[in-house]
């Protein structure tokens, strides 16, 4: 039976997080009514009620400013909490936004009153930790694209329903081509509205691109023209379109945010191999001797039509000041979502591990008695988590090193599984490039892959020669 490893007692963990703040306040936010709670021996009321109108915010203010608070904590609460963060920073008061999964009160009736008190004596305690905030023009240019991601939302509903219009009278042309929103279907969709239909005639709309035949698009548009059925293709034609627009219009206000942002400075260091390429190494380990040159990757093309259209991978690039669209599987629209969601500035996470513990990719492991009771990663709905997820289930068919890890990761663990392990080591290789301000160079994975191979070449042997035969190498 194996033993589990028992932890030594560490008197540093019984510490508070943070020192205690005697001039702290808790604030319990609703859509209609805050609670702000200070420390009782600075005010004859420590506990007040207020409304949320503007004016109730700026008075809240202003009786913190009275009673001398200097730092507050509040619950993330849907999305009521950011008037009220905003008004409070601006006026130089430290805000402290807080999970409410760690705040839980203890055993006994729940009030708002007791909330705002319970946040409070934690945060004055220093037994609170702030979440994660980028900076404001961060955050202008996140409320831009997550708008973009609904609306792209919204453009595959409507072409849901132009897909169950078109089924209802029977015509098939999105099962013979590949995407009824492409140059092909739009085309034959708008000409449809337009008054024609004759198969035939409809069919000529099609791209050479299309493997389907002329002869099989021309049957896939025989059907009942029904006008009910018409009437609610040309809505939803029309609502994608304009959807579409809008699409273009966000496009062009998220682009001249980017032109403001500027790379922030930092001293390049050197490269440490290893460091990338591993899961668990630190700092400091020495470096492996040089790997043969291999050809550098180049830039890939457009992979996705929800790519906005512009310079995006030069813009990312300055951003960054490295070029993350190198990494393989990492696409412009995995870029642009690291730089709304987290920005260029990582000093927040005091190392690598940090990270990855935020984007909830590593285990947390929950051990009692020395028995390990939990140790799977928690759930997240962390957009940066979702974006490295996807981009780690896009290595299915890459012909690189982190391809071939993935493939083998998959075929030993399953796919979840191998998806969260890759996705946690691109965001080390995330991290790590953007804190120390090194390019990706793909020819560090070659020691790994001459190991991998040779692995791979002794279980080969050992596998012929307990079946009786000896693998001899063919000469070059």
């Amino acid at each position: 039976m194996k033993k589990h490893k028992k932890t030594k007692p560490n008197p540093e963990a019984a510490k508070p997080l943070h020192e205690p703040k005697p001039d702290a306040a808790g604030i319990d936010l609703g859509a209609t009514e805050i609670w702000v709670a200070v420390a009782p021996d600075r005010c004859q009321m420590p506990v007040r009620r207020f409304g949320a109108f503007t004016q109730d915010l700026l008075a809240i203010l202003q009786w913190l400013l009275e009673c001398g608070i200097r730092t507050v904590a509040m619950e993330a609460t849907g999305v009521y909490w950011i008037p009220l963060y905003q008004l409070v920073a601006d006026a130089g008061i430290e805000v402290y936004l807080v999970n409410a999964r760690h705040v839980k009160n203890v055993p006994g009736r729940k009030s708002d009153v007791r909330d705002c008190q319970w946040l409070q004596y934690l945060h004055s305690v220093g037994l609170l930790m702030a979440s994660f905030r980028p900076a404001q023009i961060i955050c202008q240019t996140r409320s831009i694209y997550r708008f973009r991601q609904n609306l792209l939302t919204q453009v595959g509903q409507h072409l849901q329903h132009m897909q169950a219009a078109l089924d209802q009278m029977n015509i098939k042309l999105h099962h013979v081509i590949n995407d009824l929103s492409g140059q092909t279907g739009m085309a034959i969709i708008e000409a449809i509205l337009n008054g024609e239909r004759d198969p035939l005639r409809l069919a000529q709309y099609r791209d050479r691109r299309i493997k389907a035949t002329q002869e099989t698009i021309a049957k896939s548009l025989e059907g009942d023209w029904r006008s009910e059925h018409l009437f609610v293709l040309r809505l939803a034609w029309e609502n994608g379109k304009q959807v579409q627009e809008q699409i273009k219009k966000c496009d062009q206000e998220l682009m001249q945010y980017t032109r403001q942002l500027e790379a922030k400075t930092m001293v390049a260091q050197p490269i440490v191999p290893v460091k990338i390429m591993s899961l668990n190494v630190e700092p400091g380990v020495p470096e492996l001797t040089p790997a043969p040159a291999v050809r550098p990757a180049k830039p890939r093309k457009k992979t996705s039509k929800n790519e906005p259209d512009g310079p995006w991978r030069e813009n990312l690039h300055r951003f960054f000041g490295v070029d993350l669209t190198l990494i393989p599987a990492i696409s412009v629209l995995t870029g642009i979502t690291l730089m709304t969601e987290l920005g260029n500035d990582l000093s927040a996470f005091k190392s690598v591990h940090h990270f990855c513990s935020w984007l909830c990719l590593c285990p947390d492991n929950e051990t009692s008695a020395g028995k390990v009771l939990h140790k799977s990663t928690r759930r997240s709905q962390n957009r940066v988590r979702q974006a490295l997820r996807m981009a780690a289930s896009s290595l299915h068919h890459d012909k690189s090193y982190l391809g071939d890890k993935y493939r083998r990761l998959r075929a030993k663990l399953g796919a979840p599984k191998a998806i969260t392990a890759m996705a946690h080591q691109i965001a080390r290789i995330i991290w790590y490039l953007i804190t120390h301000q090194v390019a990706f160079d793909m020819s560090i994975f070659a020691e790994l892959e001459k190991a991998n191979q040779k692995r791979h070449l002794n279980r080969l042997n050992s596998a012929a020669h307990q079946m009786g035969y000896q693998l001899t190498p063919i000469a070059a």
